[in-house]
């Protein structure tokens, strides 16, 4: 039943789905694969069908290459959107290369955390960096045209950053960042960046270089870099969060989550689960996903992670653009960009979202 409230809640453009818990690798920043699912547990690819016409969607997990029917999973996602990006360590190199034969459109975005000493203690794993590359390098060789990697960015890895990037470069792939966060998902509340000059620094140097390409995606890849920055400081977002609106997750029981962020000390609710019986329709326009989307105004933490950024920083265009092309002016003209300066946009967002308060209200109902 469509929510009196919010009638002009349109139905989403982006879906994540978490595909599993399990995983091989052993990260320092990553709890999942200490609590994996169970594959009977998982859903399973025809319970996809519910979902309706996307633009995109992610396929993430745990490690998705250890589903024997991610295949499946992938032929039913191109049903609902054309761009489907998985999320992957890249240790299964065989897997991942009988998979993007059979979809040669298929997006693939490997984690690596730093140069190979850096990974391999970061991700757990000794011939984990190798593997990735190997990856990567045998996409790139078959001719698959939307790969890269990405790194999250900590305490122990930020001097690899631009090393990375130049790496990126040299390989012509995309590359992607992120940092520390605690959620349900990572199954982690004690991820803390304590060395956050060096940190901010190594950042401060990727969005200038950024700036310096000549693709316009880069400068606004700054404009989010900038954002991670402005996180790492422990500010409130650059941009609102409106997670549950565009994008949303499935997590591996069927769960719709707004969002990957959520942390039961603060709050965590489900939208409604695919498995119910209900249309994604009725699920979407319930007064339960009115409810979570009431929480998401009010939400304490600050997130900045590309699923639940790149949506605002899409919708709200016309407040990033100006900063972006300022920037870019400056760096034609050779100067460096002040990434201590952060531009915090109003557009009408409830104050209480990302006051970092330890609690929700007693008087909310998010909780």
């Amino acid at each position: 039943m469509k929510n009196n409230k919010q009638p002009t809640i349109p139905m989403p453009t982006d879906v994540s789905v978490i595909t599993t818990y399990r995983c091989q690798m052993r990260c320092k920043m990553c709890d999942i694969w200490k609590y994996p699912t169970q594959p009977k547990e998982e859903i399973k690819p025809e319970e996809l069908e519910i979902l309706p016409p996307l633009k995109f969607a992610n396929v993430t997990g745990g490690e998705p290459f250890l589903r024997d029917d991610l295949e499946d999973i992938i032929e039913v996602l191109y049903k609902k959107a054309p761009r489907i990006v998985i999320s992957t360590s890249g240790y299964w190199v065989e897997k991942t290369i009988k998979l993007a034969e059979r979809f040669p459109n298929i997006g693939i975005r490997v984690s690596i955390e730093g140069l190979e000493k850096t990974n391999n203690f970061l991700r757990g794993r000794e011939d984990g960096y190798v593997r990735g590359l190997r990856t990567l390098k045998s996409l790139y060789e078959m001719g698959i045209k939307d790969i890269g990697f990405g790194q999250t960015l900590s305490n122990y890895n930020s001097q690899d950053l631009i090393p990375l990037y130049d790496l990126s470069r040299t390989m012509n792939l995309e590359f992607a960042t992120a940092a520390f966060h605690n959620s349900y998902y990572f199954h982690k509340q004690d991820n803390q960046i304590s060395h956050k000059e060096e940190l901010c620094e190594n950042l401060g140097k990727l969005i200038n270089r950024l700036l310096q390409e000549k693709h316009p995606k880069a400068w606004f890849r700054a404009f989010f870099n900038l954002g991670l920055i402005n996180y790492i400081q422990g500010n409130k977002r650059l941009l609102p969060c409106e997670a549950g609106t565009v994008n949303f997750f499935i997590d591996p029981f069927g769960e719709v989550y707004p969002c990957n962020g959520l942390e039961k000390r603060y709050w965590q609710e489900s939208m409604g689960n695919i498995r119910s019986g209900k249309t994604f329709e009725e699920i979407w326009l319930s007064e339960q996903a009115a409810k979570v989307r009431n929480c998401v105004r009010s939400c304490p933490k600050n997130c900045w992670m590309v699923g639940t950024a790149a949506p605002v920083m899409k919708k709200y265009i016309t407040k990033v653009a100006p900063w972006v092309l300022k920037a870019k002016a400056k760096s034609l003209l050779k100067k460096q960009i002040d990434y201590s300066c952060f531009p915090h946009f109003d557009v009408g967002q409830d104050p209480r979202q990302g006051d970092l308060r330890e609690k929700i209200n007693e008087d909310s109902d998010c909780q």
